[in-house]
């Protein structure tokens, strides 16, 4: 099928050149003064690259200060600074962009994002979320983990590959998360939320890959601060690979900066621990030979020593000595046993003598009287009075008829 094209139909080259020449040809845009925040800088071989942001973050602008007129900068671009800078737009035809070549930069006060961020950095020091003291350990053979990242970053096929890599088996929880722009910070929040709900994971990976200082925004953001630091399981970050901390970074209990160097971090190596494994086992294997050898040594050095002490002459004396005061002592306990004797046949003697029974035996009688009193004296009894009277064998019961006090 044919098709008729408008005569005013152009290339991708031409409509390139006709918007290069309405940019680099307005006399507005060829010497413009710009205020912003620098929100990244990287330095290269060329030059400075930096972006320029508006302080409420609704847009951007990339910047160059080449290499021939960075020495001639009142205000050298540093990241979170607000600054003024002079230059002119250009656009690469190649690349279908424009940027903001710089002649002349001037200071214009800290940035608004970089004010509020050390407020709010200042706040949460206050509040001691940054202390060493109440960040947790990572468990050393965890079972089961957590990843919080978005799913189609790189970051998500980056610390799968390592965890499979370095730690076959283990159970990766994945709880998907938007990590740039306005609705990140809510969703990485609610991603947390359905890790501790499931309760399964021992650790939580917080991950996102490289980029500019505001797409990393959210992770200085209170919500997703605050929550990392109230996550009940311990957190670890890989965010990015920019040199400065996020907040986020600051409030989790450990923080790598790239997203595989979390998965290396929070899993061993099989490898690794396999090795270790076989160090430990020489090393106690050389640790019991090294034993052995000193048992043996001390085995044959006490022999010696054994044998010249003669034990079996000095054990020999000392059953001679036991033996000896085992006779003396079988002698002294015989005779304290039969002066013991002796002693108990006296006292029996003498309790024979003293026995009433043995007197009743010879033929008298103890005399009671009603009340059981002994009557010792005639001068005692009356008339017609009943007594009884205690014989050898048996007692009988009398009456008093007559009474003779002499």
């Amino acid at each position: 099928m044919n098709l008729d094209f408008p005569d005013t139909t152009l290339s991708v080259a031409g409509i390139t050149e006709y918007i290069q020449v309405l940019l680099e040809e307005n006399p507005i845009l060829r010497q413009v003064w710009v205020i912003g925040e620098v929100s990244s800088a990287n330095q290269h071989r060329s030059g400075l690259f930096f972006t320029l942001q508006d302080p409420e973050g609704t847009a951007a602008i990339k910047c160059v200060v080449w290499n021939s007129q960075v020495t001639k900068l009142m205000q050298l671009p540093s990241l979170g600074e607000q600054i003024i800078i002079l230059g002119s737009i250009r656009l690469y035809p190649q690349r279908g962009e424009y940027q903001l070549t710089v002649w002349q930069a001037l200071a214009a006060g800290a940035g608004l994002q970089a004010l509020r961020y050390q407020q709010l950095r200042n706040r949460l020091l206050a509040e001691g979320l940054f202390d060493t003291a109440r960040k947790r350990s990572l468990p050393l053979h965890p079972q089961t983990i957590a990843v919080v990242t978005s799913p189609t970053a790189a970051a998500w096929g980056d610390i799968q590959r390592t965890l499979k890599q370095r730690y076959p088996g283990l159970h990766v929880l994945f709880s998907p998360a938007t990590v740039q722009g306005e609705q990140a910070p809510a969703s990485i929040v609610k991603a947390i939320a359905r890790v501790e709900q499931d309760g399964r994971a021992e650790v939580l990976i917080l991950a996102r890959g490289g980029g500019a200082v505001e797409e990393l925004a959210c992770f200085n953001d209170e919500r997703v601060v605050r929550s990392v630091a109230e996550c009940s399981i311990p957190v670890i970050t890989g965010i990015g690979h920019q040199r400065d901390e996020s907040l986020t970074d600051l409030v989790a209990d450990v923080c790598v900066h790239t997203p595989t160097a979390a998965a290396e971090t929070v899993v061993p190596s099989l490898p690794q621990l396999y090795t270790q494994h076989c160090q430990r086992v020489d090393a106690l294997y050389d640790a019991l030979l090294a034993s052995q050898s000193q048992a043996v040594y001390q085995l044959q050095t006490l022999r010696h020593r054994l044998r010249n002490l003669r034990l079996d002459r000095q054990v020999q004396q000392e059953i001679d000595k036991l033996t000896w005061q085992r006779q003396k002592l079988l002698q002294l306990t015989k005779g304290r046993s039969q002066q013991t004797q002796q002693h108990l046949e006296l006292l029996r003697q003498k309790l024979v003598t003293l026995d009433p029974k043995a007197v009743l035996q010879r033929g008298y009688a103890v005399v009671r009287q009603e009340n059981g009193a002994i009557a010792r004296a005639a001068s005692e009894l009356t008339i017609g009075q009943e007594l009884l009277l205690l014989l050898a064998q048996g007692k009988a019961k009398v009456k008093v008829i007559a009474v003779d006090d002499e």
